[in-house]
């Protein structure tokens, strides 16, 4: 008789508790970087365009340390790779100080750049060992469930911003005012990086389990097979990278102009009434992913992405039709189904690739630098139109998702 697979082994519990806690601390971060893009907007002047400078400097972050994370831990493993990037957040974190000091929006950039550094380190690490903590049949979902407390940390993160880093005005009327919104700034990220290495002494005192021995024996297994593949022929790897590039440049592009898209087409809104919508926003994502998880071991992860992709797509053509009150709210519910896409497009990608899984997951997020670049391209088309039509990029990219979901089983095959 078989039995339905556990979404982790009792082995593995301890060490899938904590490693879910990283999902939260980067969620929480990524939640105030949307918030930060209207914010210097008021304090330094910047336009929607510049604005977008700060997703290419956290993102690009992703791209630049992702490979070499990934050889790092094939030589050291996933522990070190973790505690790496817990004390690169935190040196991020703690670089507000002086750039709050100087009040130069590229010191807050490389800043951004450093903490997104630490970020992709543990991206590379946490993703794939989530979803290698128990069979293979549930790598989806036990990534999905890690992953909804990302969740949790997205809507945290706009709600501490909305409070902080905005006054319940429009305006910013004077230097004081914008000097007490970036020591709240600054405030806000030493607070982090406590959090973070208090976090990274724990990692260091708690031993985990290393999979590199489960890994090699996947690898033996195909070879026992006849399969020896090298990581570029499995195909469903190949388009899930690309794929997962265009996902990603999707989702910062929605949230990185969400504020302006409120103010703009929510009537009477602030900059604070936007902040405090993003975070329901993010509420709905993080309530998409629990209740997803769920569906998901009923329903197939490739038959919901391909559902999920086709609603964002008519979500985001609301969205970008400019509707008071309906674009705004169109972008809120498009969180919800936006809930399962990293996860799943990351492990249907990598979970076939055995040993090989580490230099996958670095190529999977490497492929986080599409959020880099979508970015400025929305803010060029919403500084020469209107920040509503910048959402009809995210559209084209929602499509390539849903692609991507339903050709998958003749990729794996």
């Amino acid at each position: 008789m078989q039995t339905k697979a556990k979404i982790t082994d009792p082995k593995y519990k301890m060490a899938f508790i904590l490693v879910t806690t990283l999902f939260l601390m980067w969620g929480l971060s990524y939640g105030l970087v949307d918030v930060l893009n209207k914010h210097f907007q008021e304090t330094l002047n910047v336009s929607k365009a510049q604005s977008g400078l700060i997703q290419a400097a956290y993102f690009g972050a992703y791209f630049v340390i992702a490979l070499p994370a990934g050889i790092f831990m094939e030589k050291k493993g996933y522990k070190s790779g973790i505690i790496l990037g817990l004390a690169l957040y935190a040196i991020g974190a703690l670089l507000f100080v002086p750039a709050t000091s100087s009040n130069s929006y590229y010191f807050f950039l490389f800043a951004l750049f450093v903490l997104a550094l630490g970020l992709g380190c543990l991206e590379t690490a946490a993703n794939p060992y989530s979803a290698a903590l128990g069979s293979p049949q549930t790598a989806e979902t036990r990534l999905n469930l890690s992953q909804s407390f990302n969740g949790l940390g997205q809507f945290i993160g706009p709600l501490i911003g909305g409070f902080l880093f905005f006054s319940g005005s429009e305006v910013i009327n004077n230097s004081e005012e914008a000097a007490s919104a970036q020591f709240s700034v600054m405030i806000t990220y030493v607070v982090i990086a406590v959090i973070v290495l208090l976090i990274m002494l724990f990692f260091i005192k708690t031993p985990l389990p290393d999979l590199r021995n489960q890994e090699q024996e996947l690898d033996a297994n195909e070879m026992a097979h006849g399969h020896t593949k090298s990581m570029w022929a499995h195909k469903e790897f190949v388009f899930g990278v690309i794929t997962q590039f265009f996902y990603i440049a999707a989702q910062v592009g929605i949230g990185a102009f969400f504020i302006n898209l409120t103010v703009e087409c929510w009537p009477d809104a602030t900059s604070q009434t936007g902040a405090f919508l993003l975070s329901i926003a993010m509420l709905a994502l993080m309530v998409g992913r629990f209740v997803s998880t769920g569906i998901m071991t009923r329903v197939s992860p490739q038959k919901m992405l391909v559902i999920y992709g086709a609603v964002c797509v008519i979500l985001s053509g609301i969205a970008a039709s400019a509707i008071d009150y309906v674009s705004v709210i169109a972008v809120v519910v498009t969180f919800f189904f936006i809930s399962i896409m990293f996860p799943t497009i990351f492990a249907m990608g990598v979970k076939n690739l055995g040993s090989k899984t580490k230099l996958g997951s670095s190529f999977m997020i490497m492929s986080i630098v599409g959020g880099a670049i979508m970015p400025y391209f929305m803010g060029k088309l919403a500084d020469q139109t209107h920040t509503s039509m910048s959402y009809a990029l995210p559209l084209v990219c929602f499509v390539l998702v849903t692609i991507y979901g339903v050709i998958y089983k003749k990729l794996h095959s």
